[in-house]
């Protein structure tokens, strides 16, 4: 029982210096949003409330964060192809109609490749995290595309908001994706 009362406050002292795992999201998200490294895409703020929207981030590690990115953006990804097709069949001009087609295309493309990714990811190992972060970049030119098209025939895209958040969202899970693989190779 003394040994118990002389060590107590020892481990209480070693739990409270080990980082939390809050803190990896924290860390990760100031990381991310430092512009001493180049432009943030997104600030720290919708960083956090990113990862806030899984209560998993709370406990996870970055390979956790990375795996819940990847769950996040897939959905998404899969509602946006849902929000593409409700357009798409009320859309009856030419021009539009194959925007949305070709949108349609590219976050289809998209959700494969973030499923690619995501196996990548529960992997772990230095290789597989090397191609969910390729993946996760292929998934990310989707809301560029998208918006291309809109620009090229001169009309507002309806994916506006749909395909700036997609583009944030994949931008997080690539960083955090990336910089795992920096560390597991180091």
């Amino acid at each position: 029982m003394k040994l118990l009362q002389a060590t107590a406050p020892l481990i209480f002292l070693l739990a409270c210096s080990m980082p939390s795992n809050a803190s990896v999201v924290n860390d990760v998200c100031h990381t991310l949003t430092n512009p001493r490294y180049k432009k943030p895409v997104v600030s720290y703020d919708y960083c956090i409330a990113f990862f806030q929207a899984d209560k998993g981030s709370a406990t996870a590690d970055q390979l956790g964060l990375a795996a819940i990115g990847a769950r996040m953006i897939a959905a998404t990804a899969k509602s946006t192809v849902k929000r593409i097709a409700d357009l798409r069949a009320h859309e009856e001009s030419k021009g539009p109609l194959d925007c949305l087609s070709k949108c349609s295309k590219v976050y289809s493309g998209a959700v494969d490749e973030i499923g690619k990714a995501a196996k990548g990811i529960a992997l772990g190992t230095g290789e597989a995290l090397g191609d969910a972060g390729t993946s996760l970049a292929t998934a990310l030119d989707a809301p560029s595309t998208c918006e291309e098209g809109f620009r090229k025939i001169r009309q507002p895209s309806p994916l506006e908001a749909e395909d700036a958040k997609f583009h944030k969202d994949v931008s997080i899970t690539l960083f955090v994706t990336g910089t795992l693989n920096i560390t597991m190779s180091v």
